[in-house]
């Protein structure tokens, strides 16, 4: 087995083992996608998708502060219980503005670049970056994004022979439902 396939395993044990501490909302998570962004970026620059490999390294830095975050959010909700925040009208009209504009703009850059699916690399790194910021923040919201996100990631890494990474986001879309569920069920929001 070579050492990118190797990688490409180990993100997916660790991946999963994420989105399971992800839904449970447990802070170990954070760590974890340390570990997994790193692996993943690997993965990516490997297969020259560098908005791929861009947006696990943005991963590896919002871990941090998603960690600081949650702990900040678990102390006002009360320990052991599911926090979430209200997603307001200027956060989603700001992230959708994001959205669009970023897309456009990486794409041209990863055009440049010679990026091996530029247009779908920068939707999926987009969207995931504003899926990731909306985690940091306990909006449950942010399940939505990742069903589309993973999905599109699942089309991405089977088109560009990432049969395990494939596996990962195909497992990531799976629990995205689960979670949104499970939060909406388990949650309560700060006020």
């Amino acid at each position: 087995m070579d050492w990118i396939k190797a990688i490409e395993i180990f993100a997916l044990v660790t991946g999963v083992l994420y989105v399971i501490l992800e839904i449970g909302q447990k802070n170990l998570m954070w760590i974890i996608g340390i570990l997994t962004g790193a692996a993943c970026a690997y993965s990516f620059a490997a297969q020259r998708l560098w908005a791929s490999m861009g947006l696990n390294i943005y991963y590896v830095v919002v871990s941090v502060i998603g960690l600081r975050e949650w702990r900040k959010d678990g102390a006002a909700a009360g320990e052991g219980s599911l926090h979430l925040n209200r997603l307001t009208k200027k956060t989603g009209l700001w992230s959708a503005a994001v959205f669009v504009a970023g897309s456009l703009a990486l794409a041209a850059v990863l055009r440049a670049t010679g990026d091996s699916f530029p247009i779908l690399d920068a939707v999926v790194t987009v969207m995931s970056a504003v899926g990731t910021w909306w985690l940091a923040r306990s909006y449950p919201e942010q399940w939505m994004i990742w069903i589309v996100a993973d999905m599109l990631s699942t089309a991405l890494c089977l088109h560009q022979g990432m049969p395990w990474m494939a596996v990962l986001y195909l497992a990531y879309a799976l629990s995205a439902v689960y979670g949104y569920f499970h939060w909406m069920k388990k949650g309560s929001y700060i006020e």
